[in-house]
């Protein structure tokens, strides 16, 4: 069965699909000989263009002669997972970037994330949503910008509900930033000190003056798969939403993480940290 608008999920599979391929040494034509298909079939399942079922998976892994067993199950189970997501619901209303993220996260075991430029998007109110989006490069109808803020609220919700576990790291920047002035600034610092108390989320501060700070200038996700090698990776830049799922890009980013980690405020003396700029700025603003 032909996907004719592959989703990442199932590109991503067909990635996985090529890797296994060419870790086997073997060409696609090579490969849809000792599979009795056609190299163009073999190509259209590396594209996420051709439905592989789970039967099809294995049989791919076999002739590979590939012995990771825990992969080849993780495989199988998303080959075999055919239910659509929520965020289906926003396919042609929304660009493919933020449905990408939801995707990503939806079926994430675990989600962390650095930011430098603004607060977490998972942990965002909505006034700062909104504020955030209408600073935007190109102008929003009042509908575009109150669709996007209600996709990004509900991306929130298997965060606040519990059900993956969500570590967020925020430079001191973001904390700073009045996106839409003083008051939502102050509104957002208040509600991430009560979500940093929500079961499975964990906030911590990398403030202004950490020596030897990594420095990635741009925002960063990471979504842990059900083995390692399913791992992926989102970064912001000013040119788009960029994803990387290799093997060295992979070990290249765990890095990075555990760099931001070793330098960042432990829990509590963030918590304390974010109070103390909400007590400065309603000095300031009083």
């Amino acid at each position: 069965m032909a996907n004719r608008t592959p989703t990442l999920r199932q590109r991503r599979l067909g990635a996985e699909l090529r890797r296994m391929r060419e870790q086997a040494g073997f060409g696609g034509s090579h490969l849809a000989q000792l599979l009795g298909v056609t190299a163009a079939l073999v190509t259209q399942m590396e594209n996420g263009k051709s439905a592989v079922s789970p039967e099809r998976l294995r049989e791919i892994a076999e002739a590979c002669m590939c012995l990771n067993e825990p992969l080849i199950d993780a495989l199988a189970e998303m080959a075999g997972d055919r239910e659509p997501g929520w965020w289906d619901e926003y396919r042609g209303l929304l660009a493919a970037a933020p449905i990408d993220v939801a995707e990503i996260e939806g079926h994430a075991r675990r989600l962390r994330s650095f930011t430098i430029g603004f607060v977490p998007g998972l942990l965002q109110t909505a006034s700062y949503a909104t504020a955030v989006f209408a600073k935007g490069y190109t102008p929003l109808s009042d509908q575009e910008l109150d669709r996007r803020v209600n996709f990004r609220l509900r991306r929130q919700q298997l965060v606040r509900a519990g059900e993956t576990p969500y570590s967020a790291l925020v430079h001191e920047a973001a904390l700073r930033i009045q996106y839409g002035g003083p008051a939502i600034l102050r509104g957002q610092l208040e509600s991430l000190i009560k979500d940093s108390e929500l079961p499975g989320v964990s906030l911590q501060v990398v403030p202004f003056d950490t020596a030897d700070f990594p420095g990635p200038s741009e925002n960063l996700a990471f979504a842990e798969g059900p083995v390692p090698e399913l791992d992926t990776v989102q970064a912001d830049s000013s040119h788009g939403s960029h994803i990387f799922d290799s093997p060295a890009q992979l070990a290249g980013y765990r890095a990075i993480f555990r760099r931001i980690e070793a330098v960042a405020l432990p829990e509590s003396e963030s918590r304390d940290y974010i109070r103390s700029i909400v007590e400065e700025m309603n000095d300031t603003y009083a």
